[in-house]
């Protein structure tokens, strides 16, 4: 099947075609600068499921504070987190500080030039590994995201569900036949500067291509209805109330999150599931939880937050407590000067707001 796709391909044309604009255009991001495998792997780490404008300002801290693997290596993890906080998929943190753990322990600090040894690691998929080993070591691999699939889609006119599996190893192969093996660093990123910046999602910017004369949908004027994704499941919707805990000397209560799944690891205020308070007797209700003892008060403002599988609709509740502590050691009191210390989610970030003297 590739090489039936292929067959009228013209893929040295296109090399050319697409490395001379690369050349020209180029996007001067800061992890371009160097060929530094590192700092590569913390940028494409970031870039998942993120602009690039906004990794960018996260990135050149992160680098500052952690300017080599020995050092995030040997971070506190509630630091690195808080260095993360507010880029969002705080997996990708703790799953990146683990990788580098091992790339100390076990390869000595250099990260590894090998795709097996480099997949081994946590949280390093097929498109990382690509990438890294194209970008950093100049080896001819594949990395595909959503970016690369919808260029070759077009290129390519490839009709298949590119939210299978399946279909991303098609992409992978395609890529590998394709790719430049005298450039491949520079052809990767030069594939996904045309994603980012003119095979756009909608309304591509087909008169600007440079590779125009390639792609197959766009000769045949259906390059907006490629690629084909199959619509993603309905979110699920999950309503709580959050309260704003402070006890008689100021301090509030802040609540650590488990250390495995969502927003693991971060802080929060402690956050209670609607359906176990009664909502018609809220000004009489009493949280007693954790072994904590709570007055609720009045209701501060409601916030809807939205992840790629759930909705969290919060409402947000002055609370009272004569405790000073709790013998669950998931619950701690912070005085208001310390709360921002702390890493907590955007979305409780946004809750600042509600206490007294406090900004985000």
């Amino acid at each position: 099947m590739t090489k039936e796709l292929l067959k009228n391909f013209n893929i040295s044309t296109f090399q050319n075609d697409i490395l001379s604009w690369y050349g020209e255009t180029k996007r001067d991001l800061p992890w371009r600068r160097e060929r530094d495998p590192y700092k590569i792997w913390v940028s494409e780490i970031m870039l998942q499921q993120t602009k690039v404008d906004t990794v960018i300002p996260y990135f050149n801290r992160f680098i500052d504070k952690y300017p080599t693997v020995y050092e995030l290596a040997a971070a506190n993890q509630q630091d690195v987190l808080k260095t993360w906080e507010g880029l969002g998929y705080y997996s990708r943190a703790r799953n990146l500080q683990n990788a580098v753990r091992e790339v100390v322990e076990k390869y000595d600090g250099k990260v590894p030039s090998t795709p097996k040894e480099l997949s081994s690691l946590k949280g390093i998929g097929p498109y990382t590994k690509g990438a890294i080993l194209s970008i950093a070591y100049n080896q001819p691999e594949p990395a595909v995201d959503g970016n690369v699939m919808r260029v070759f889609s077009r290129l390519l006119m490839i009709e298949e569900d590119i939210a299978q599996p399946r279909t991303k190893k098609l992409f992978e192969e395609y890529v590998r036949q394709v790719i430049s093996e005298e450039d491949p660093s520079s052809f990767n990123q030069a594939i996904m500067d045309l994603g980012a910046t003119i095979c756009t999602p909608k309304s591509p910017a087909c008169m600007f291509c440079p590779v125009q004369e390639h792609c197959q949908a766009f000769a045949e004027g259906v390059q907006e209805h490629l690629p084909i994704k199959a619509k993603s499941k309905k979110q699920k919707t999950m309503p709580y109330v959050v309260l704003l805990i402070k006890n008689n000397y100021g301090e509030y209560v802040i609540e650590k999150r488990a250390e495995n799944g969502l927003l693991a690891n971060l802080w929060q205020f402690p956050m209670v599931p609607i359906n176990e308070i009664s909502i018609e007797y809220l000004e009489n209700w009493v949280y007693n939880e954790y072994g904590l003892r709570v007055r609720l008060g009045e209701q501060k403002g409601k916030l809807k937050h939205v992840f790629s599988h759930i909705i969290w609709q919060l409402e947000i509740y002055d609370a009272t407590t004569d405790q000073v502590e709790t013998e669950d050691k998931r619950l701690i009191f912070v005085n208001k000067a310390d709360i921002s210390k702390y890493p907590f989610p955007v979305s409780h970030q946004k809750m600042f707001k509600h206490i007294e003297g406090m900004e985000k």
